[in-house]
């Protein structure tokens, strides 16, 4: 079973960014995918539509960590599953970048996403029950 958690990321985005799409983490970068963005200039991208919504909130944006159990799932099958949550909490209204990291003995994706939404302007409120009920079990 998929244990999935996040925190806000309040100052280092592109610290972040660069982290969860390390090539030696991400199988050279194939496990690395994007929406609304491009995950190289995804910082800007998420800069850039902040400075221009209505509500800016607190966080520059959200890191959520999904781990699945060793042999539980496939890389390529964790990314799908990671591409599945992000479009379920996000409802394609945030740009974010999303890594399926591969360094450890157990599969595990990063998505890491803006805190305000790109066509409105507002700000992210994370309702954790969400992403709890579009976990897979």
């Amino acid at each position: 079973m998929a244990v999935t958690k996040t925190h806000p990321i309040k100052s280092t985005l592109k610290a972040a960014i660069d982290y969860i799409c390390n090539p030696e983490k991400t199988d050279g970068k194939l496990l690395v995918s994007a929406h609304g963005c491009a995950a190289e200039t995804a910082d800007i991208e998420f800069s850039w539509t902040r400075r221009h919504a209505i509500d800016k909130g607190t966080n520059l944006g959200r890191h959520l960590i999904q781990a699945f159990q060793p042999g539980e799932v496939t890389p390529e099958q964790a990314h799908e599953i990671g591409m599945e949550l992000a479009k379920e909490i996000l409802g394609g209204k945030y740009e974010f970048v999303l890594t399926t990291h591969i360094d450890k003995e157990h599969v595990h994706n990063h998505l890491i996403f803006n805190a305000v939404e790109v066509q409105i302007g507002i700000y992210f409120y994370l309702d954790i029950q969400t992403v709890d009920s579009k976990t897979p079990i």
